[in-house]
């Protein structure tokens, strides 16, 4: 009687268990609910994959359990020896041939999405006029942060990527420090950033973002770089062409923008002597800032990339960054009063070009 509550607690154990892990599948960070068509290609070809491995389980675990319950001692005896099929060349062909089709169901679509993705020609296509006719995005992976710049748009944002619905966009992938993977798990990927080398591959954004629960997409570092490798996040925000040309104009207008040490507002005041040698305040330049760009902070979705972004994180993180990321740069840079650090958060708040 115990043993069967047991095995009913056991079997009530995992039905719980996958309740809740079917609410694990948000549309902005699952790579079961595609956006995109690079991600529902690369889901296809998991599916294939399952399936492939799943009929494969199923027919040795039928042929087992055939030999198990057929030739089993209580039913054909204790001295009955079942037929030797050792060296049967039909066997071999066959347990030889049929592995080599299942990799070759595999391997063909998988091979053939490999050399599609890789497929980057058009990054390099011109208008009549020389302009590129393609989005590129140079990313650069830091400890413990993204940097995005748009080289034709002579623009450059950090930890908040912005993308147009329905074209390709290309990317140019490099680390600045130690090796990491740039992936958005909605869209596709994932691919390494090096630092001794260059990797390009494009992703398509089909949804706009807008929709969804936190009006981004997720993306993550899917490789281990360190102490804060669970933390190292970005977001992804979707428009449509028309808005996101509205974006870029906007970013283009903070050119020159800089913060006066002789403010009276004592945040900005505070920001232009204590932060502004690593971190910017125009979305116009170029990548290798020491800090992320904080031109659109005010229009971010978290702070650090995880806590919730509003003025009393901001200024928790500023009094200690290293509490929250370890091993961060930031750590030990600066050093403010506590008033100090929510006066140059509550600046960070305004710091937008969305509004």
């Amino acid at each position: 009687m115990m043993k069967g509550l047991k095995k009913w607690r056991l079997f009530s154990l995992l039905t719980v268990m996958t309740v809740f892990l079917s609410a694990c599948g948000e549309d902005y960070i699952s790579a079961l609910k595609p956006a995109g068509p690079v991600g529902q290609e690369q889901l296809n070809i998991l599916l294939l994959t399952v399936v492939v491995m799943t009929l494969v389980v199923i027919v040795v675990s039928v042929l087992y359990l055939t030999a198990f319950m057929k030739f089993r001692r209580s039913k054909v005896g204790e001295n009955v020896m079942p037929k030797q099929v050792e060296g049967s060349h039909t066997l071999e062909v066959i347990w030889t041939v049929i592995p080599i089709i299942l990799l070759l169901i595999i391997a063909v679509p998988t091979l053939t999405a490999t050399y599609k993705f890789a497929d980057v020609s058009a990054m390099d296509e011109v208008d009549e006029n020389g302009n590129k006719t393609a989005l590129t995005v140079n990313v650069t992976a830091k400890l413990y942060w993204w940097e995005f710049e748009y080289p034709e748009q002579g623009i450059v944002t950090s930890q908040e990527l912005v993308v147009p619905t329905g074209e390709k966009v290309y990317f140019n992938l490099k680390a600045a420090d130690v090796k990491h993977s740039f992936w958005i798990p909605a869209i596709g990927g994932k691919m390494d950033t090096n630092v001794e080398n260059l990797n390009k591959f494009y992703l398509q954004f089909d949804e706009e973002s807008n929709s969804l629960k936190d009006g981004v997409f997720y993306g993550k570092c899917a490789e281990l770089c360190g102490p804060s490798h669970a933390l190292m996040d970005f977001k992804v925000k979707t428009l449509d062409r028309t808005a996101f040309d509205a974006w870029v104009a906007a970013m283009k207008a903070t050119e020159g923008n800089v913060a006066d040490a002789n403010s009276a507002d004592l945040g900005e005041a505070t920001f232009a002597n204590s932060c502004l040698g690593c971190h910017a305040i125009s979305g116009v330049g170029g990548s290798g800032a020491v800090g992320p760009n904080l031109t659109t902070f005010g229009d971010r979705n978290r702070v650090a990339g995880f806590l919730d972004h509003t003025a009393e994180e901001t200024a928790n993180w500023i009094n200690d960054p290293g509490k929250y990321k370890p091993g961060n740069l930031m750590t030990g840079k600066y050093n403010v009063s506590k008033e100090e650090a929510k006066a140059i958060a509550d600046y960070l708040m305004t710091l937008s070009v969305e509004k």
